[in-house]
Formats: C-alpha cells, structure tokens, sequence
C-alpha cells in the first residue's frame, strides 16, 4: 500500500465515522434533550454527544480493531501501543446545540506517530462538512478550500473563545478580546473550537486564538487549517502542542502581528475575576 492510499482509506474512514456522528447530531436536532452539567458550570453534556460517540467509535473500531482512541466522553481506548491515535470530539459546541443555535460539529481527527495527518469536521445543521489530510490538501463539501489573503491585522475579523473556568481565573481572554475588537474589523465567538479553525481554513475568518482547549476540540481543525495554507503556533509563535491548551492560528499573513498583539496585550482588574 503507497503512502498516499494509506492516507486516503483513513480519510475515507474519518469522513464515514463523522457522518455517522452527524446523522445522530441531526435526527436529535431540535429535539427536546436531557442537559446536564459534567461538573464544571456551562460544562454540558446530553445524551446526543454520548449516542454519537458511540456511532464513530463503532466505525473507527471496525476498520481500524487495533489503533488508539482519544474520545471526549469515554476517554483512552484500544491499542495504546499503537501509531495511530483518533481524537474524537462528538459534539463539539454542545451549548451552542442545546440551545438551537447552528454551530455545532463532529469532529475527527488522527495522529499518526504524533503528527496530525487526517481531520474531518462535520456540521450536519448547516451541511457543511470539512476534511483535510496531510499532503492532500483540505475540502469543504469536497472543494478545495483555502486561508484568506487579509495581510493586516486592522483589515482582519478574528474568532476566539472563553473556556469553563473563565470566571475563576485572571488568564480568561476577556483582556484580549476586548483589545483585539477595537485593532481589527471584529472578533467573534463561535462556541466551537472546530468550525472556529475550519472558517479560518475556508478564508471566512482571518485568524483564531484560544485557551482552555483539550486535543479533542483542536485536531481535525488543525489538520484542515494546515492544509488550506494556515499556520498554527503557540501564542508566541513556538511551535504549536497539541496538549497545551492555547493555539494562534492564522492565515499566515497577520499571524506575527496577531502574536504580538496578543503578548503585549494590556490587563487591567476589570478582566480578572468576575464573581
């Protein structure tokens, strides 16, 4: 089997198992659901991510029996040994789809040896679904795709998010947020760290940043960002680490600026704590 075969049967299984995610992301959609909270407060959880997850696993389990999984509900699972490791997200943006609001995705990617090598991310409300693999470029509903050319940051709209224990500490991208509203032509928040990186791949958004993030909520964006000639890194710019927690992620032409924005963002109390 040559290399690019091998990557496109993995693909080929990603997209089956996120469309089987989506199927059940669709068929509960605006539905009435059983909401309850994981532990931490706004940390949502329904019986829709639980039945989805379980949907992909059974597709990624029977082509792949002996690869590694990293799924958000049921956590590490099969060969742990194994090269291949699957990050899945199920429902990635639960609150938004607890409450109607259309920006929800499965999301699935795959490590190989620890690179990031396949990703496919599937809105089932609004039919969009996105996939990319290493070396083969990236797709929205099968079309090629790629970043935006804004070079400035004053000429760019950006999208961040606010993690679960945003209230509990000082380091809650609330300073960011604001400063970075009044230097470019807007920020917004999505709810799902996914779609997030996918719109800056598909040139709808110019750049992303973020904290509080688990591997789940980033690969498979990742992977289509990169194909679609996006540049991820740490907020410095270092290299990106996928267990971090924090991502910068561009198109490429503002993301030195975006950096330094971000390092040299003025705090004031008024964004510390908010009881």
């Amino acid at each position: 089997m040559t290399y690019f075969t091998e990557i496109s049967k993995l693909l080929d299984v990603a997209l089956l198992a996120a469309q089987a995610g989506g199927n059940i992301l669709q068929s509960y959609w605006g539905k009435q659901l059983n909401i309850r909270e994981k532990g931490r407060a706004g940390d949502l959880i329904t019986e829709v991510d639980q039945k989805a997850e379980q949907e992909i696993l059974t597709v990624i389990k029977r082509h792949f029996p002996d690869h590694g999984i990293l799924a958000e509900e049921s956590g590490i699972l099969g060969n742990s040994d194994s090269e291949y490791l699957w990050v899945i997200d199920p429902l990635d943006g639960t609150t938004n789809y607890a409450h109607g609001y259309p920006q929800s995705a499965v999301s699935v990617g795959l490590l190989v040896s620890g690179k990031p090598t396949v990703g496919v991310v599937y809105n089932p409300m609004q039919n969009e679904l996105w996939s990319g693999a290493i070396e083969m470029g990236a797709t929205l509903n099968h079309q090629p795709i790629q970043v935006s050319t804004t070079e400035n940051l004053k000429d760019s709209l950006l999208v961040t998010g606010f993690a679960y224990d945003r209230t509990e500490v000082e380091d809650n991208n609330y300073a960011e947020f604001c400063y970075l509203t009044h230097l470019t032509q807007g920020v917004r928040r999505g709810g799902s760290a996914s779609l997030d990186l996918c719109h800056v791949a598909g040139g709808r958004l110019d750049g992303y940043w973020e904290r509080g993030l688990k591997p789940w909520d980033l690969l498979a964006g990742v992977v289509i960002l990169l194909e679609a000639g996006g540049k991820v890194t740490a907020y410095d710019e270092s290299n990106f680490d996928l267990y971090s927690g924090r991502i910068l992620a561009t198109n490429g032409y503002i993301h030195s600026a975006l950096s330094e924005t971000l390092l040299k963002t003025p705090h004031s109390p008024i964004f510390s704590q908010w009881g």
